[in-house]
């Protein structure tokens, strides 16, 4: 299979909504292996999050949205950093010591940076271009138990940056069924420097949700078409401009 730093679905899409998906994919590029780990950490959350590519796959359809998905694992370098964060090359991810990430040079960097970070956000930027002004979801999965802590009990959280609106109001929707656990702003805080919303979105006022679901709730195909089915009503409604 051909590698690519990032898919683009539907790219004649109307302009109106821009689906991004970060840690889509576990590939690596030719030439790195496995980093040297085992091959089954690539099936972990260290090396991307899972379920997300196919509940983008099924969203992209409903919402007749362009859709960018990354096209490289996390573990090889994160487009979801800025470029000078200390994270942005993990050399230890939930406890998986990741021996090809040990003591990279710059040159190497600057490769990983060329190879992979910079298209995929270059492809962010076309799009927004494209779009003028787009709303944009950023959709990710959480692990239910990291580092030993207690279980998250969320099944899905919005998080957000300087504008709270769209996020707050796709959490009033989901919040409606009885049967979820709804969040804001878990398992993790919005609006942090560096990220990828950061990058491209905020500073264009642009609305804007980065949805957080629990990944064993997505981790197969009937459990990505259920939350592709729940998501995109409210995903509609939550980015109507009041």
């Amino acid at each position: 299979m051909t590698f690519s730093p990032v898919e683009t679905i539907n790219p004649d899409a109307p302009p109106g909504l821009l689906v991004i998906v970060d840690h889509a994919s576990n590939a690596l590029p030719p030439g790195y292996g496995t980093l040297g780990l085992d091959p089954a950490e690539f099936e972990r959350h260290i090396a991307y999050d899972i379920g997300t590519a196919g509940l983008a796959r099924a969203l992209a359809g409903r919402l007749n949205a362009t859709t960018l998905l990354g096209g490289f694992s996390r573990l090889l370098i994160d487009p979801n950093r800025g470029e000078d964060d200390p994270t942005l090359v993990m050399q230890i991810s939930d406890g998986a010591i990741v021996p090809g990430n040990r003591g990279i040079d710059r040159a190497e960097r600057e490769r990983r940076l060329d190879t992979c970070y910079r298209p995929y956000h270059a492809a962010i930027e076309a799009q927004i271009t494209r779009a003028i002004r787009p709303a944009v979801l950023s959709i990710h999965s959480f692990t239910p138990r990291l580092r030993g802590r207690p279980p998250r009990p969320w099944h899905v959280g919005a998080l957000w940056g300087p504008d709270a609106a769209s996020g707050e109001r796709l959490l009033d929707i989901l919040g409606q069924d009885p049967a979820l656990c709804v969040a804001a702003n878990e398992p993790y805080l919005g609006g942090s420097p560096g990220e990828t919303l950061d990058q491209h979105v905020y500073h264009r006022d642009l609305p804007n949700i980065l949805v957080e679901i629990r990944n064993d709730l997505i981790a197969d195909e009937a459990g990505q078409i259920e939350w592709a089915d729940r998501l995109a009503p409210a995903i509609r409604e939550a980015f109507v401009q009041p």
